[in-house]
């Protein structure tokens, strides 16, 4: 096993733990360890929520946590060498959950997915499903299964949901000024447009008092993905990918987090992904002035692992660019993966599911989201690729009709 950098206790809080933990992107958090170019080593993370959210039949807990402490994030450290311009080489190694001698938090054994409230962060479908809901997965082995849906079981695709390096000073400027503007646009926007920085429940690693609370005051929230990497919830990024992530600051300063056991394309459910606390190994490397050689200024590059599930039959459903309401959006992306997933719910309570039930499934089960078609004016397509082998019925349109059964229900508020 590789060295241990970033060691928690999963029967305490981020907040309680004796390590310098962090929850928000600044580049003054200073690092937990230092290492040399082809270092292997673990951090161990804990769940996004950071144990708040409990293995039970009530939603309410999803309902009202406080968004403003995720994510919890393990480091960072910094690479021996490694300056602004640089690519950080990051090889995914090894990831897993919580192991059950570590207590009862997420990841020790079983994991969460939630759908959150409209007030409290929404989601892909809000407009849809403005109430929290939740479904609790169990794990065996590399399987997952949930008592809130019967009658599904599937290989997960472990992965961290975050991974980045810090930003500059100037690089976290811009990305507070450009989404304080677009908050700007519609400041009452609910679920909000974006997340400002935030003191309240902002934890800024080893720094002392006085400049944490300086910090705390620009750090940037984790929530979104950005040229840093972070929040960017790719399922393929697994065991065996490689990361060549943006340096901006000295020493790189990577950090990861918000682990998932399994995950959809696109996450829709905000919470979509089953959540979990574990370990991740990895090793890191530099490609010197990487960033101006491969023109890799903006955003990461990832070579994808080759361990996954591999689902050989897939239910297809397709969107376009057409509301609800019927009317016409111009090659609208978004909206066509919106309908091929709300196609796909409909479908699946011909079986017996909830529309809340088949929205959960659909951000936990290893699907696959594609834009099909962005170029035929008016109607982008968008699809959605459900592998039917999930499933212990048979799913696939048949001219005796869909079997309704009692599939029981997700957790509830």
């Amino acid at each position: 096993m590789p060295e241990v950098l970033f060691e928690i206790d999963q029967s305490k809080s981020f907040y309680a733990q004796e390590v310098n933990c962090h929850n928000r992107w600044h580049p003054d958090i200073p690092p937990v360890a230092t290492v040399r170019p082809g270092t292997e080593f673990r951090l161990e993370c804990r769940e996004w929520f950071d144990g708040t959210i409990g293995n039970n039949d009530s939603a309410q807990d999803v309902r009202d946590v406080d968004i403003s402490m995720v994510h919890p994030l393990s480091g960072p450290v910094s690479v021996e060498g490694a300056a602004p311009g640089d690519l950080l080489v990051v090889d995914i190694l090894e990831l897993g959950p919580t192991p059950q001698e570590q207590g009862p938090a997420a990841g020790q054994g079983w994991g969460y997915t939630g759908i959150f409230a409209r007030e409290n962060g929404g989601g892909f479908l809000t407009d849809h499903f403005p109430d929290a809901y939740k479904a609790v997965w169990d794990f065996h082995g590399q399987m997952a299964t949930s008592r809130h849906l019967p009658g599904v079981r599937f290989t997960g695709i472990t992965h961290p949901g975050l991974i980045g390096t810090a930003p500059s000073h100037a690089l976290l400027e811009r990305w507070n000024t450009r989404e304080a503007q677009l908050i700007a646009t519609d400041p009452e926007a609910v679920p909000p447009l974006a997340l400002p920085p935030e003191e309240h429940n902002a934890l800024m690693g080893g720094l002392p008092e006085a400049e944490a609370r300086a910090a705390a005051r620009t750090g940037a929230r984790t929530a979104p993905p950005r040229e840093n990497g972070g929040n960017q919830d790719i399922k393929n990024l697994s065991r065996g990918s490689r990361v060549f992530l943006p340096v901006f600051v000295e020493g790189g300063k990577l950090s990861v987090g918000d682990l998932h056991f399994s995950q959809g394309d696109g996450e829709i459910t905000f919470c979509g992904a089953i959540e979990m606390g574990g370990y991740i190994d990895l090793r890191v490397d530099l490609i010197k002035g990487g960033m101006e050689k491969f023109a890799v200024q903006d955003n990461p590059v990832f070579i994808p692992g080759n361990v996954e599930p591999r689902y050989s039959e897939f239910l297809t459903f397709v969107g376009i660019s057409v509301d609800e309401k019927g009317d016409q959006r111009y090659l609208d992306s978004q909206l066509a993966y919106k309908r091929a997933c709300l196609n796909a719910i409909d479908y699946l309570t011909k079986f017996g599911y909830s529309p809340e039930q088949a929205y959960l499934l659909l951000g936990a089960a290893p699907v696959e989201g594609r834009f099909s078609g962005v170029v035929d004016i008016p109607n982008a397509c968008a699809t959605l690729y459900l592998p039917t082998a999930i499933f212990d019925f048979d799913v696939r349109p048949s001219a005796s009709g869909p079997r309704a059964v009692d599939r029981g229900r997700c957790a509830t508020t």
